[in-house]
């Protein structure tokens, strides 16, 4: 039975260090993180989806396009951002939380919908398509058990490292009831890089969407590849 419910938490900072304000930077007039949120709502009713950025005022904005928006915020720790994960995802009252990283913009909706049917399956403690990369960079989903995560807490807060890197310590510590999801149909995926991290990464995303005939939720991985293909990537 498909009893799990799962959730999503974007991480989301506004004084990103390599491109500062990324996160609410427009796309033919639309903000990054709403073009996240609307693919997160293909699969997640609005209850369900929060963006958790700091408590620093640099921070404000993102809040504030959160209340214009109508959007869930939960703000925690700067630094923490493991804790502010946890604290986030406990807020929406479901079993499992799926992390989505605030520079994703081509979240694939199709392999979201199948990683959280994996989920609610209620058969694995991590569901995760990061291990030995198999897909582009900026498609990474990882969804984790919120009993578990609690249960890992401890642990991860022990170490700086792992409070900055929110789920490093669930690889370096695998168990049996681990699900790393693998890409075997599209090998040539691997090595793309569609995160958003830099002003040569927001110029391809920005040519990427002027391609787009129909509205940007219809284009998964094997859209966006063609798309490059056109590129010359």
């Amino acid at each position: 039975m498909n009893d799990a419910r799962v959730g999503t938490v974007v991480l989301s900072r506004f004084n990103s260090t390599r491109l500062p304000g990324k996160a609410l930077m427009t796309i033919q007039g639309k903000p990054i993180l709403l073009y996240i949120v609307e693919r997160l709502r293909q699969v997640f009713s609005d209850d369900h989806i929060v963006i958790a950025t700091s408590d620093e005022d640099s921070d404000d904005p993102i809040a504030e396009f959160c209340n214009d928006e109508s959007i869930r915020c939960f703000r925690g720790s700067l630094s923490n951002v493991a804790e502010r994960f946890y604290q986030a995802g406990k807020e929406l009252d479901v079993d499992y939380i799926a992390r989505i990283n605030g520079d994703n913009v081509f979240i694939d909706i199709p392999l979201l919908k199948q990683m959280v049917r994996l989920a609610q399956s209620d058969d694995y403690l991590f569901v995760s398509n990061v291990k030995n990369r198999t897909f582009p960079k900026g498609m990474s989903i990882e969804i984790i058990s919120v009993k578990h995560y609690k249960q890992l807490l401890p642990a991860i807060n022990d170490n700086p490292e792992y409070q900055e890197h929110v789920t490093l310590f669930l690889y370096q510590n695998e168990r049996p009831n681990y699900k790393f999801v693998v890409n075997t149909e599209n090998t040539e995926f691997s090595g793309i890089q569609l995160a958003l991290d830099t002003k040569e990464d927001f110029s391809r995303t920005e040519q990427i969407i002027s391609y787009f005939k129909e509205d940007h939720t219809c284009y998964g991985m094997i859209e966006i590849f063609e798309i490059l293909k056109k590129m010359q990537f």
